[in-house]
C-alpha cells in the first residue's frame, strides 16, 4: 500500500474511498468533499450526499489521511465511518414528512 502524496492527490484518493464505500450502503450516495481555501493543505471536510440531503461532517487532517492511507486497518475504519454517514442521511430522510 502507499502513503503520502500532495494535498490534491490525497483529496482525490479520499473522495474515491468515501464514494466507493458510501455506495455500498446506497447507490445514490456521493462524497461531498470540502477542500476550500481555509482547509487547503490542512484538512478535509467529508460529508455524504444523497439527493439534496447532506450528512454531518467528518473533519480529517491532511497529515493524518496522507500518513495512514496505506494502512488497511485505518482505511477500514474510515470506510465504516463513511457508511455510517449514509445511514445517518437515510434515517433523517425517513423522518421527514412526505408531501401529500
Amino acid at each position: 500500500m502507499f502513503s503520502g502524496g500532495d494535498y490534491h492527490e490525497v483529496a482525490r484518493w479520499l473522495d474515491n474511498l468515501v464514494t466507493s464505500h458510501a455506495k455500498r450502503e446506497d447507490l445514490r450516495a456521493e462524497c461531498a468533499l470540502d477542500t476550500g481555501r481555509t482547509r487547503e493543505g490542512v484538512s478535509y471536510g467529508v460529508r455524504v450526499r444523497i439527493g439534496e440531503q447532506l450528512s454531518s461532517e467528518l473533519e480529517l487532517s491532511f497529515p493524518d489521511v496522507a500518513s495512514h492511507r496505506g494502512s488497511l486497518a485505518w482505511c477500514q475504519g474510515l470506510a465504516d465511518r463513511a457508511r455510517g454517514l449514509v445511514r445517518e442521511v437515510l434515517a433523517a430522510a425517513r423522518s421527514l414528512p412526505r408531501p401529500a
